[in-house]
């Protein structure tokens, strides 16, 4: 959520974020709003004094013992003004912060302007593209055959964008989380964490998936109202929501693996072959929470954080600076990590790497004190894959094969596999 102030003393700016990310907002209903909520304010500040002085003269007129009858009918009155003109502020101040909960995060200043992920920067690539002396196949048909992944045996179960893994795939899958999980703690200092998959409607409003992402839920219903994680940076953020830390708890920095739950609204045609685009899917995430001062530092950090994993699976890749355009609701900047497909002869992203600011630390009321007894301030939450575990995957098999439809094992995940070298397909 955009800080008040900014909304009251730099409108333009928040004007210029909105132009600039493509999106449209109704600003003239957000001022009209605040104007009324200001009069009504007035209004009711006016109210409150005259019903403080008449309750004096009541009392002054008491002590002398003069009628205070006709006072206590304009106390009454003044009584169910005020009732009417607060029960009016509540409404506008509840419109008003529905209004700007749809505000997306301001950008930082080294957000590229561009209009869509066309117009994004490299930044940096690692690794050398391999070459192979065939036509190298997908993940999809590579396994086909063994039926190693398989969808059609999702499929009747769960529809579509659903998948079955088995035997070494389905092995080699739980490897590249255990991989990812011990980088991340052993190296790195991440505290390993599970979460809660379903959660209420206020952690999905505190981390920002709601209002904006309603549709790409899916809710449970029952005795309880619920929702399936669309990723674990909600209830990972959700950890410091209405908390006071000190500064010497931070910065926090929290992993966890855990399945994602996307309905992927309007994204019918796109990637609609193999796992790239699915409504079930584990990632690892990255979280952490830091003094607002450090939040740039540590974003460079925890991008290259998910990096290693890449190298150390020997997976060329790109880093791209994410255009206005691009940025997510949450942002104020993103680095995607784009890991090479062969088979589709590009990058595509396996990781995306945000500094959120205090955006998400206002809707959780999460704050720290610099010193003791000093005044809170919201601390700043950063959040990142490390990485989409299936993407991964599809990395490995397709970066990794042969002409005969094999499989290499990475060295680094050999020890993981049990010493095995190489899958057979």
């Amino acid at each position: 959520m955009i800080d008040p102030k900014v909304l009251r003393q730099d409108i333009e700016r928040v004007k210029a974020t909105v132009k600039n990310r493509k999106m449209t907002f109704d600003f003239d209903q957000l001022i009209q709003i605040e104007e009324k909520r200001k009069s009504i304010q007035v209004s009711t500040q006016h109210l409150q004094n005259q019903r403080n002085e008449l309750s004096k003269s009541i009392g002054q007129r008491k002590a002398k013992g003069e009628d205070t009858q006709a006072l206590f009918a304009e106390v009454n009155q003044l009584k169910e003004s005020l009732e009417k003109a607060e029960i009016e502020l509540n409404e506008l101040l509840e419109k008003q912060t529905n209004l700007q909960l749809m505000l997306p995060n301001l950008l930082h200043d080294s957000v590229p302007v561009g209009k869509d992920e066309n117009d994004n920067i490299e930044v940096r690539r690692w690794g050398t593209v391999p070459s192979f002396s065939f036509t190298p196949k997908d993940h999809v048909d590579l396994t086909e055959k063994s039926a190693q992944i398989d969808f059609n045996a999702a499929a009747k179960m769960s529809g579509s964008r659903f998948v079955v893994m088995r035997g070494q795939i389905a092995r080699l899958h739980r490897a590249l989380i255990q991989f990812m999980l011990d980088i991340h703690t052993q190296e790195f200092g991440y505290q390993e964490t599970y979460v809660p998959f379903l959660v209420e409607a206020n952690a999905l409003w505190g981390a920002g998936q709601l209002p904006k992402f309603a549709e790409d839920l899916f809710h449970i219903k029952g005795e309880r109202t619920l929702s399936l994680i669309p990723t674990a940076e909600v209830p990972l953020t959700n950890l410091v929501r209405d908390t006071i830390l000190e500064k010497s708890d931070l910065p926090l920095k929290f992993v966890c693996h855990s399945p994602c739950f996307r309905s992927e609204a309007g994204s019918y045609g796109k990637d609609t072959k193999g796992m790239i685009r699915q409504h079930q899917f584990e990632k690892v995430e990255l979280v952490q929470v830091v003094e607002p001062e450090k939040s740039y530092e540590a974003l460079e950090t925890l991008t290259k954080n998910a990096e290693t994993i890449l190298q150390r699976l020997e997976l060329p890749y790109r880093v791209m600076a994410l255009c206005s355009g691009d940025v997510g609701f949450c942002a104020a900047k993103t680095y995607d990590i784009e890991v090479w497909l062969p088979s589709q002869n590009k990058y595509r992203e396996i990781s995306s790497c945000s500094n959120t600011e205090n955006f998400q630390s206002r809707r959780l009321q999460a704050r720290y004190r610099k010193e003791a007894n000093a005044k809170p301030e919201y601390v700043h939450l950063l959040n990142g894959s490390g990485l989409a575990v299936g993407r991964t995957l599809i990395a490995v098999i397709e970066n990794y094969q042969d002409e005969d439809g094999n499989v290499r094992i990475p060295k680094a995940l050999q020890g993981y596999m049990g010493g095995v070298e190489k899958i057979s397909l």
